[in-house]
């Protein structure tokens, strides 16, 4: 029986939401349980031209990227800082040691494939990305986090051309980052609420396709998290093809809607406007967001519909609240979906009209907070803020104003309009 990924490849995956058959953006993805020796193959069966430029940081170096860069060889060898930055100047750097490339070879995850990606889109050059570790699902998404003048912002980057994911590499990662991609992948319930909820409000666009190409590998998964940190390359397998097709929804839909919603926001939040403390990877952060907008979602359906009223965030507040640098740039992104009189009443006859409706259909493609958590505790990742170095008072805050930087609507915004954003403590 072949996997959801192959039929997407190949163009044969039926799309639910009545469409003609979905196809993979053109991408060559190897999923092996060893690549050991065939680097060069693969990247030149990608299409892919020198001079190479194979971007590393040190510890994504010692593990796969001087591998990398002798199969290629010659290449331009660049190696990032440790624990490199995903923002504007170090976008700038990256474009500079790279001008004289014709191709770009990511060596790692998250920041590092969101540094190429974006650089890539910005020079029009092509870029393949060899994976370190299962930490993150932007492999095969065209957007990147980039942090542009303290604002964290999700901006248009190019495809990847090949993506290659070596599982022994991949089992092989710290820990910390094997839970980071669990907690990465659990959000999909949490995200796919925010997402169907601001469809059946406020008529937003809404697609079942990114969620049916993620059911068959993450049945398996949940049920057996504990795989993932005991070498088992099935579960890697499994947890790698979740990555990779996540990516591929987003791509599909033009956007991170099936995949970043409430539950990225806070992190976004706590990413810009947490104080010095422990190093937190993306994943760790959203496992937790996650249990948290579970919980919230969960409290919200549980009764009537909620009676909302205008938002009284004003632009104000928001710029006294993350001052006079991004305070503007909140402003301008909160202010399209805030609600006034008028379409406060709207959306609230709207609730009123349809609340069995909406309850109906997103508690049938949701995941109880508990049963999150408890995915996420097998595993042994991170469950509360705390876990994570954040103290309850940033928390509170992080939840209370991050639906402040981004015009996407979530339910956090309906709760924060009905009085109930306490429900999600």
């Amino acid at each position: 029986m072949t996997s959801t990924l192959e039929r997407l490849l190949a163009g044969a995956f039926p799309d639910p939401d009545g469409g003609a058959p979905l196809a993979a953006p053109a991408c060559t993805v190897v999923i092996a349980p060893s690549l050991a020796g065939r680097e060069a193959e693969l990247v030149a069966g990608a299409g892919l031209v020198p001079p190479f430029a194979v971007v590393a940081d040190p510890d994504t170096q010692a593990v796969l990227g001087a591998r990398v860069g002798k199969a290629l060889a010659p290449v331009i060898a660049v190696t990032l800082d440790r624990h490199p930055h995903a923002d504007g100047a170090t976008v700038a750097r990256l474009r500079e040691a790279t001008r004289a490339a014709a191709t770009l070879v990511a060596v790692g995850s998250g920041t590092v494939n969101d540094l190429c990606k974006y650089s890539a889109k910005l020079d029009g050059k092509p870029y393949a990305v060899f994976a370190t570790a299962p930490s993150m699902n932007g492999f095969t998404s065209v957007n990147a986090a980039i942090t542009l003048d303290g604002h964290k912002k999700t901006l248009p980057a190019a495809a990847a051309r090949g993506v290659f994911i070596d599982l022994a590499i991949m089992a092989a990662a710290p820990a910390r980052m094997i839970r980071a991609g669990l907690g990465d992948s659990i959000c999909r319930a949490t995200a796919q609420a925010d997402w169907l909820l601001a469809h059946l409000l406020l008529d937003t666009p809404y697609r079942a396709a990114p969620f049916a190409l993620l059911t068959e590998d993450e049945a398996v998964l949940v049920a057996h998290p504990e795989a993932l940190l005991a070498g088992d390359l099935g579960a890697m397998e499994r947890l790698a093809r979740i990555l990779v097709l996540s990516g591929f929804g987003m791509t599909l839909c033009g956007g991170s809607y099936p995949a970043s919603q409430g539950e990225h926001l806070i992190s976004h939040y706590a990413e810009m406007l947490a104080p010095e403390g422990p190093e937190t990877l993306h994943g760790e952060q959203i496992g937790v967001t996650a249990i948290t907008m579970a919980r919230l979602q969960e409290g919200l359906l549980a009764g009537p519909p909620p009676t909302l009223f205008p938002t009284a965030t004003d632009e104000a507040a928001v710029i006294a609240h993350f001052g006079p640098d991004l305070g503007p740039a909140c402003w301008a992104e909160f202010r399209h979906k805030r609600l006034d009189p008028a379409r406060c009443r709207t959306v609230q006859a709207r609730l009123a009209d349809r609340w069995d409706e909406v309850r109906d259909r997103i508690r049938r493609i949701s995941r109880p907070s508990a049963e999150i958590r408890d995915v996420l505790a097998r595993a042994g990742a991170p469950t509360a803020p705390r876990d994570i170095g954040w103290s309850d008072g940033f928390y509170r805050a992080a939840v209370t104003h991050a639906r402040e930087i981004r015009n996407r609507y979530t339910f956090l915004d309906l709760a924060a309009d009905a009085g109930r954003l306490d429900e999600a403590f």
